[in-house]
């Protein structure tokens, strides 16, 4: 009944405790088709392509894409194999391309002198508190859990925010969202600003698990026992994270906001014809006894621009910033060396990028 879910795990783009995603300028896919690639296993020192005076060896572009599978799979969830493995391929193509791209901007941040040392900390605070863990010893295990090194799931937060730091700076801090351009996008997009009808609840509930049947009477009287309190002033969210047994106890019973559908059709019926801060009767579930406090009744309408603008400004900045991003990585290679191994493909050559040739400080592939 609980209308939530685990947060993003990195900004601006999603990770989860159980794979790590990179931000802003992912490699989402791979050089060559995966038969070469098996077809021809190589040392752990062999390098794939030289950046400068960084190189990705093979070993780096294994991962990459074991992490790309396994990132296709978990959004395919229920795919036939055959869409998952074209899914796979489709994005494969780009996966050098992307890599590379990750070590030009990690390389412009050193240049830059920025640290993200402090931002890393308290991201990684963020997601253990996001994921309900106790403490980063607990994010630690769950990451190594998952088959992730530790310093490796560190080092690739670290990279996704010298990345999004370098973008904000060299090309977020050249764009511009207008009033003029917020308004008519909110004009001429009101559809996806329109909310159906919604209620807002939390709850109470104390458990009827192996009790017997004489004793569910005393627990129904425990749970009358605390409405009766909150009606005579005592203080809702206290009550349920005090003697509330629930899930919801330690958010003090918040259970989340829900349109018709989402509940179950008893409780619908009930919540859907009640005001902003009124309290159910007591209600009996398959788990016990509980009631419902209506935190709020939201009527279905389009909302306000004031309640949306940030999120349109959002939007067109995306909008604005991804082919930036991708002019500004083309700069950064036109300044750089970058050589790729015979057998492998740097998509970004496919659309004009242009690659110099080495000099005595590169790396020989």
């Amino acid at each position: 009944m609980k209308n939530r879910h685990l947060a993003s795990l990195v900004m601006p783009v999603t990770l989860s405790v159980l794979a790590v995603l990179l931000t802003l300028i992912r490699p989402s896919a791979r050089a060559q088709g995966q038969a070469q690639s098996q077809a021809k296993p190589a040392s752990r020192g062999e390098i794939v392509a030289s950046v400068n005076n960084d190189v990705i060896t093979l070993v780096e572009y294994q991962k990459a894409e074991d992490q790309l599978r396994a990132e296709v799979t978990r959004d395919c969830q229920g795919c036939p194999p055959e869409k998952i493995d074209a899914q796979f391929k489709e994005q494969q193509r780009d996966l050098l391309r992307g890599l590379i791209d990750q070590v030009l901007m990690v390389q412009r941040a050193k240049d830059m002198g920025i640290s993200v040392e402090s931002d890393l900390n308290k991201r990684l605070d963020e997601v253990r508190q996001q994921n309900g863990l106790a403490t980063l010893e607990d994010l630690q295990k769950g990451v190594e859990a998952s088959g992730l090194a530790w310093e490796d799931y560190k080092a690739t937060l670290r990279k996704s925010l010298l990345q999004k730091e370098v973008v904000r700076r060299e090309v977020g801090s050249h764009l511009e969202v207008s009033s003029d351009e917020v308004k008519q996008y909110y004009e001429t997009h009101t559809q996806e600003f329109a909310l159906p009808e919604r209620v807002a609840l939390s709850e109470i509930s104390l458990s009827t698990d192996g009790k017997s049947p004489e004793e569910f009477a005393t627990v129904r009287s425990k749970v009358e026992a605390l409405r009766a309190g909150i009606l005579n002033g005592d203080d809702f969210q206290q009550v349920a994270t005090r003697y509330s047994q629930g899930s919801t106890a330690k958010d003090g019973g918040d259970l989340g906001t829900f349109k018709k559908g989402e509940l179950p059709p008893q409780i619908e019926a009930i919540v859907f014809q009640m005001s902003k801060g009124q309290i159910t009767d007591v209600i009996q579930t398959r788990s016990g006894f509980e009631f419902l406090k209506v935190e709020d009744h939201l009527q279905a309408g389009v909302q306000p621009m004031d309640k949306v603008e940030d999120g349109i400004r959002n939007t067109l900045y995306a909008q604005k910033v991804q082919p930036r991003i991708r002019v500004y990585l083309a700069e950064l290679r036109e300044q750089s060396y970058v050589i790729v191994k015979p057998g492998y493909t740097d998509s970004a050559l496919l659309t004009g990028a242009s690659v110099a040739s080495p000099d005595k400080n590169s790396h020989p592939i």
